[in-house]
């Protein structure tokens, strides 16, 4: 497939104001190079769709929602996906509620998303704080029901409108339908846009020599949040849950990382004989479950740091690498000060 590729000329940056031994003109010129980098990765994404993202090959699974939910769990396993975080949402409500976990063998996943105590409770998503400085005033926006309302993009929708959906709407992919009758061809992730930016864009490397702490990206100090190894894995679902957080930080005693624990683990999961046994491995500690995953594979919520010197650029780069969910950025101790996930990369861009 012909990519259309974005050049910004070698030569200089547009529009550039330099004066040599003034401060003013040094930030001038600082602001500019800014701009011009966010302006030419907005354009980017505004002159691809969709549909060069797509993979040649690969599977998208649809269920029927009058099958019963934890069959679809099984599906989702047979499958290798990992997009489970609804089902685990239900066990919790079930853990708290003291309910009769054995009901998942019949109730539907229309009757679970008619359910109005699970929908106002375990399925309604918190909007993370997002944010450089620990001293903002910004609260949280309200919790919002995605279930209320079906989001999409078709082939032909630009990537910069995807990502506008994607980071407004605070979801975590996107379904691409066939517009003609309602097929989804594939669903689309940050990373998935991320993986198609570094692979095609060519850009002036000077353009995003700032790191990406100077520039904002991510969040650090007071705002970040982590969990303790000893936890247990209901403590840390309950944590994800109210910061509308994907994943956390793991720390020791001395609060060096460890690991990243990820919601759409299913390692509590997989384990379990039945549904009341996956109920009770919710009281496993955070330290028990790390032990169990497997080590020979590597996935994009793996851990991955930086520190706040790596430049926009090497950020970039590694991410071409390694294709992770996130960054965790650390001090010289091994101590969480951040996180810069594939989300905050991409929504950098949208303010242009």
């Amino acid at each position: 497939m012909e990519q259309n590729l974005v050049h910004i000329p070698t030569a200089g940056v547009p529009g550039m104001v330099q004066r040599e031994g003034s401060a003013g003109g040094l930030l001038h010129e600082c602001e500019v190079v800014r701009k011009t980098g966010r302006d030419a990765i907005s354009t980017f994404l505004d002159s691809h769709n969709c549909f060069s993202v797509l993979r040649s090959s690969g599977k998208c699974v649809v269920f029927d929602t009058r099958i019963p939910i934890q069959l679809a769990f099984y599906a989702l396993v047979e499958h290798g996906l990992l997009t489970v975080t609804d089902f685990i949402d239900v066990l919790r409500w079930y853990r708290r509620t003291g309910g009769d976990v054995s009901t998942l063998a019949t109730r539907s996943i229309a009757d679970i998303l008619s359910d109005s105590q699970i929908l106002s409770t375990v399925l309604l998503r918190h909007i993370p704080r997002r944010g450089a400085d620990p001293k903002s005033n910004n609260t949280n926006p309200s919790p919002i029901n995605h279930h209320n309302t079906f989001l999409s993009a078709d082939a032909n929708t630009t990537l910069k409108h995807a990502c506008k959906l994607l980071h407004q709407h605070s979801l975590d992919f996107l379904p691409v339908l066939i517009p003609d009758d309602m097929r989804v061809l594939a669903t689309i992730t940050y990373t998935t846009i991320l993986e198609h930016l570094v692979t095609h864009f060519r850009e002036q490397r000077r353009l995003f020599d700032d790191t990406v702490y100077d520039l904002g990206i991510g969040t650090y100090h007071e705002n970040v949040i982590t969990c303790h190894h000893k936890q247990t894995l209901a403590e840390v679902l309950h944590t994800l849950h109210m910061h509308g957080l994907s994943a956390v930080p793991v720390v020791d005693d001395e609060k060096k990382v460890k690991a990243v624990y990820s919601r759409s683990d299913i390692t509590f999961l997989a384990t379990a004989t039945d549904a009341q046994d996956a109920l009770s491995n919710l009281d496993l500690t955070i330290e028990t479950l790390l032990g169990q995953q497997r080590k020979d594979v590597t996935t994009p919520d793996a851990l991955h740091s930086c520190t706040i010197k790596h430049t926009l650029q090497s950020i970039f780069e590694y991410f071409a690498q390694w294709k992770f969910n996130r960054l965790v950025v650390i001090d010289e101790e091994e101590r969480v000060i951040g996180i810069v996930s594939a989300r905050d990369l991409v929504a950098y861009f949208l303010d242009s």
